[in-house]
C-alpha cells in the first residue's frame, strides 16, 4: 500500500486503459448490463472507468487511499472500497464476476485472497485475471539489462500449474488461460509493456510508474542498466539481446476462472 500511495499521484501519466486488453476482458468475462461486478486492486481506476463506459457496473477495491482518490476523480459515480483482497467488507455470493488486472503479485495471501473473492462471487460467475508466470518473467530482455531486479521480482506470483491448482483449490473450476504477447500500440506502460520499444526504458517516468522498477530496484543497479541499455541502442546490440529472449510462454497470462 505504501509503494502506490507514492505512486498514486504520477500513475496516470504512463498508464491507461488498453483497448485490447479491455477487450479481451470483456470477452472473458462476458458481463451483463444488470449485473454488479468487482474490479480487485482497480488502482486509479482506468480498466474500471473503460468497462463502465461499455455500460457495466463496477465496484473497485484497493489498499491505497491514493490511487483510490484517483480512481473517484474519473469514476464519480461508482462505489469504490479501500481494502485488499483478502479481506473484502462484503456479504457472500455479492458480485455477478470479478476482474484483477496486474494485482495478483502484490497479495500477501494468495490463496486467502483467492478464496474471498470466491466467497464474493455468485455461483456461476466468473473471475478474469491478467498476470504473468515466472517462467514468462524469466523470458523478458529486462533480466539481461537488470538482473537482480527481475530476480526478486520473480518469485512474486505462482508458476502456471500451481496457479491453476490455488485457485482450484479456492473453489473456482474450469479454470483456462489464454497467452499474451506484447503488442506494438499497447497503451498501458506496465513492466513488459515496452518490449518492443526499448527506448521508452530510459525514462525515469516510464520505470518509476512499474512496481518492479520502484520497489524492487537499486539506484546503482538501474543506473549501470539504463546506461548499458542506452549504449546497446545507439549501437544496435539490443536487437541481438531481445531475440535471445523470444520464447512461445507469452509475456502476460489471463486465467479465467469459474465459481
Amino acid at each position: 500500500m505504501t509503494l502506490y500511495n507514492k505512486i498514486g499521484d504520477t500513475y496516470n501519466h504512463t498508464r491507461s486503459a488498453d483497448p485490447y486488453l479491455t477487450e479481451r476482458i470483456c470477452t472473458h468475462l462476458s458481463p451483463q448490463p444488470s449485473g454488479v461486478y468487482l474490479d480487485i486492486g482497480c488502482g486509479t481506476g482506468n480498466y474500471l472507468k473503460a468497462l463502465r463506459d461499455k455500460g457495466f457496473n463496477f465496484t473497485g477495491i484497493d489498499p491505497s487511499e491514493s490511487m483510490l482518490a484517483q480512481a473517484k476523480l474519473k469514476n464519480g459515480s461508482a462505489t469504490f472500497i479501500q481494502g485488499s483482497s483478502e479481506n473484502i467488507p462484503l456479504t457472500d455470493n455479492y458480485f455477478d464476476g470479478a476482474i484483477g488486472i496486474l494485482t495478483l503479485h502484490h497479495w500477501n495471501d494468495k490463496r486467502k485472497g483467492l478464496q474471498e473473492v470466491n466467497r464474493v462471487l455468485k455461483p456461476k460467475a466468473k473471475l478474469v485475471m491478467f498476470s504473468f508466470t515466472p517462467d514468462q518473467m524469466r523470458g523478458y530482455w529486462l533480466c539481461h539489462y537488470f538482473p537482480k531486479m527481475m530476480a526478486r521480482c520473480i518469485p512474486m506470483t505462482p508458476e502456471l500449474q500451481e496457479m491453476k491448482v490455488l485457485l482450484t483449490e479456492s473453489g473456482f473450476s474450469m479454470v483456462k488461460t489464454e497467452k499474451y504477447f506484447i503488442k506494438d500500440d499497447l497503451q498501458d506502460h506496465f513492466l513488459y509493456s515496452n518490449k518492443h520499444r526499448p527506448e521508452k526504458y530510459l525514462s525515469a517516468e516510464i520505470r518509476n510508474n512499474a512496481s518492479s522498477f520502484r520497489a524492487f530496484s537499486d539506484p546503482e543497479e538501474i543506473e549501470k542498466g539504463v546506461r548499458m541499455l542506452d549504449d546497446d541502442i545507439k549501437s544496435g546490440k539490443v536487437n541481438s539481446i531481445i531475440q535471445q529472449y523470444g520464447n512461445e510462454f507469452g509475456d502476460y497470462m489471463f486465467f479465467i476462472a469459474e465459481k
